[in-house]
């Protein structure tokens, strides 16, 4: 089964070929800050995105005709329970005109729904990041009528769950795992037979600060933020990019920033500490969610190909459970496997029915 994805982002669009579960051509195509400038809407960077992609593979010797399926990374969509969704109807009017969120993710339904359109196939989508399976008492906040929201590293997330149920033997559906990943941004979750039940609120600043993003911060810290004059805007603004070790040290690229903390510089190397501790402390939290009845830790994102980081992590958190290391990203191999457990009658597609969370 010859399968194409594709995974538009802020800067790239991410192509990639698949025969079953062989990736036999991946490219990012770039898109320089000056290009992006021509559009005034995402929407309107479609047919450029289009045009791109199709150059891509021709080049690479694939055609639109040549493929059994489409699927993309999507974003733009109410909360809904994670799974594969067809790129039609009312999840492709929501990404289609932007009305629940603005982000490039919106056009990969739209791609794979005018791809699959060509050959009289249907377009697929994979586990969008504000994918919600909270359990209800993992919704209830502070305040009555405000609940806790789902946003997280969904796709990947729930790859790396499924690929360390396998190493231990198990099955997503049977599986009790906590999957920490740490990329940019970083969220967590806790996966209990086959739902993420809890998870770190990526876009709202839960969980541990992150490279460029600032994390949990107490009300009254917020509210002094307001009080020296800063907008919402600029609050927006650390809570999504400039916070985190960013803010503290004026550079996010962790590989930087360790290897200033291991030269001696000691204000690098406490922020270094911070973050990883930061992230241990949100992992045994999450353990009591799983009454420490945890499978395995799973730690997956950009920052994992760093030994010093999973090192620590795991002299923190091993005592939990196993520690299981998968760097980098998967959310190719997600969007891939996900389309072969359909064809194989594994998993069935969902209706896109944007969840009520009521309190």
């Amino acid at each position: 089964m010859r399968i194409l994805a594709i995974n538009p982002g802020s800067t790239s669009t991410k192509v990639a070929v698949f025969e079953d579960e062989e990736k036999v051509f991946q490219k990012d195509i770039l898109h320089s800050a000056e290009e992006l400038s021509r559009f005034p809407d995402i929407p309107d960077q479609l047919p450029y995105r289009k045009k791109m992609i199709e150059d891509t593979l021709a080049a690479a010797g694939f055609f639109t005709d040549d493929f059994d399926a489409f699927v993309g990374r999507v974003g733009g969509v109410m909360p809904c329970e994670g799974g594969v969704y067809e790129a039609s109807g009312l999840l492709l009017e929501h990404t289609r005109s932007c009305c629940v969120a603005r982000h490039p993710a919106n056009l990969g339904s739209v791609l794979v729904a005018e791809f699959a359109a060509r050959r009289g196939l249907k377009g697929y989508v994979v586990d969008p990041p504000d994918t919600d399976e909270l359990q209800p008492v993992a919704r209830i906040s502070g305040l009555k009528g405000v609940a806790r929201e789902s946003r997280f590293h969904a796709l990947n997330q729930k790859e790396v769950a499924r690929r360390a149920a396998a190493d231990l033997g198990k099955t997503y559906a049977t599986a009790r795992l906590i999957v920490a990943h740490l990329g940019g941004g970083i969220s967590l979750g806790v996966h209990r037979e086959g739902r993420a039940v809890d998870v770190t609120d990526l876009i709202n600043g839960d969980g541990p600060m992150a490279p460029t993003r600032m994390g949990s911060m107490t009300a009254r810290a917020i509210m002094n933020l307001y009080a020296a004059g800063k907008s919402d805007r600029d609050i927006h603004a650390l809570i999504m990019r400039d916070g985190g070790v960013l803010h503290h040290l004026g550079v996010s690229d962790m590989r930087e920033v360790e290897k200033r903390a291991y030269a001696g510089d000691d204000y690098a190397a406490l922020v270094y500490e911070a973050l990883i501790y930061q992230v241990a402390k949100y992992i045994g939290a999450f353990a009591t969610v799983l009454c420490g009845d945890v499978d395995a830790v799973a730690l997956t994102g950009g920052l994992t190909h760093s030994a010093r980081i999973t090192d620590a992590l795991t002299e923190r958190v091993g005592f939990i459970a196993p520690v299981l290391i998968y760097p980098g990203e998967f959310e190719m191999e997600a969007l891939a496997n996900s389309i072969l457990r359909v064809a194989r009658g594994e998993e069935s597609v969902k209706h896109y029915e944007p969840r009520r969370v009521d309190l």
